[in-house]
């Protein structure tokens, strides 16, 4: 009897403990903030069997459902375990117009980033005075002597005609600014001054425009940051525009080998001007429409469900065309920002031309339901049918967190 009091203790104990872990992973995982459009009730939709509970649902919905308000929230399991409280914010309905046309992007950087280093051979010892300056891959380099640089041919200029005197940098690492010397070594090769690195200080690329919010004037596409090829770090945009491309052809996407978009950069002016480089995407202002479609509503994360949906994109020309995909996975946290979603192309024309997606496709608006829920981000390199979405909340959010729209509406 002993003994099968204790199997059942012990099947207790692991039980309990499980719920316990659980419980904890879902504390971590799960934002702390929410959103829900003004007049609707919130709903996680059944994910993990989380129910939502709280002093709002004893209210009229009228009474707490107006945007600008906000109110708490407990998740809990089946059962009754309560997972975490949240704050639940409410907000206007974003109208936008869903893009899937492709752009060209030409940007300046703040300042120029560091994307290599490159060592001198001097009398048989290996020299590099950014090194020794304490200078890193990634670094943006802002000033040299009290001049700001923009160009690269700045930082040569300026090294050279130093004379093998100490260099004043200011340098930026992440969030940080800070000072440092810099004491160019005259190259043994042909005795001009050099700092030992190699600067990038522009940018230019395709990608696929997401929506136009004809309230701020504000357009976002790709989902993602533009990054140094080199260093892997997101570019500081200074200034740049967004250009006219027509797509003249496909490398078509396999197995081990992302396909991509070729296309062209067309015409002489610029469709609107690029204001932010973000985790979420690329964002700027137009005073007109760059896309010529109907508004549609943008949804909350809470709206999106797996199933069938469409995505917007352009194969040949200018035009987008609608193809068929399914939402596969809904991530329920914000570990990654841009992979919130797996999806899988099942159209058999998207299929045919270019083996599902390929790069320039980046910033595809993703339509379920009538309402723009995100915009395609990433392939799978082993499975290019198939890849990963953003949210199209986040997207907007990062416009909102950023002051973008404000400066443009004023």
């Amino acid at each position: 009897m002993r003994s099968a009091y204790r199997k059942v203790a012990g099947v207790l104990i692991v039980l309990i403990a499980a719920v316990f872990g659980f419980t904890a992973y879902l504390q971590l995982i799960l934002p702390d903030r929410y959103y829900v459009v003004q007049g609707e009730s919130f709903s996680l939709g059944g994910l993990f069997g989380l129910k939502a509970e709280g002093f709002s649902q004893t209210m009229p919905l009228e009474v707490y459902s107006r945007a600008g308000n906000s109110y708490q929230m407990q998740l809990t399991l089946p059962g009754g375990p309560v997972v975490k409280t949240i704050s639940v914010q409410v907000v206007d309905r974003d109208m936008v117009i869903p893009g899937g046309r492709p752009f060209g992007i030409k940007m300046f950087t703040e300042g120029v980033m560091v994307v290599g280093m490159s060592d001198m051979d001097v009398s048989g010892q290996m020299q590099n005075p950014a090194k020794r300056a304490g200078i890193k891959a990634g670094d943006i380099i802002l000033e040299m002597n009290g001049q700001k640089v923009s160009f690269n041919e700045d930082v040569g200029k300026i090294v050279s005609e130093s004379n093998g005197q100490p260099v004043d940098v200011m340098v930026k690492r992440d969030d940080k600014v800070f000072h440092t010397s810099l004491q160019p070594i005259s190259s043994p090769t042909d005795g001009v001054f050099r700092a030992g690195i190699w600067v990038r200080d522009s940018s230019a690329g395709i990608g696929t425009m997401t929506y136009y919010n004809p309230a701020t004037g504000v357009f976002g596409g790709l989902g993602h940051a533009i990054c140094d090829i080199d260093t892997g770090d997101i570019m500081p945009l200074a200034s740049g525009e967004a250009v006219d491309v027509t797509i003249t052809g496909v490398n078509r996407g396999s197995s081990g080998s992302p396909g991509e978009l070729k296309g062209m950069f067309s015409g002489t002016s610029a469709i609107g001007s690029l204001i932010l480089n973000g985790e979420t995407g690329v964002f700027g202002t137009c005073g007109f429409s760059p896309i010529q479609a109907e508004p549609v509503e943008l949804a909350v994360r809470s709206e999106v469900e797996l199933g069938p949906a469409t995505i917007y994109t352009t194969v040949n020309g200018k035009t987008p065309e609608a193809f068929s995909i399914v939402i596969e996975k809904i991530a329920a946290g914000d570990n990654n920002p841009t992979k919130n979603m797996v999806i899988r192309v099942t159209d058999p024309k998207l299929l045919e031309k270019t083996g599902g997606i390929v790069q320039g496709m980046s910033g595809s608006p993703i339509l379920q339901n009538g309402r723009l829920v995100g915009a395609v981000t990433h392939v799978f390199v082993n499975d290019p049918t198939r890849g990963y979405g953003i949210f199209a909340e986040n997207m907007e959010r990062s416009v909102r967190e950023s002051g973008i729209a404000g400066k443009n509406a004023a």
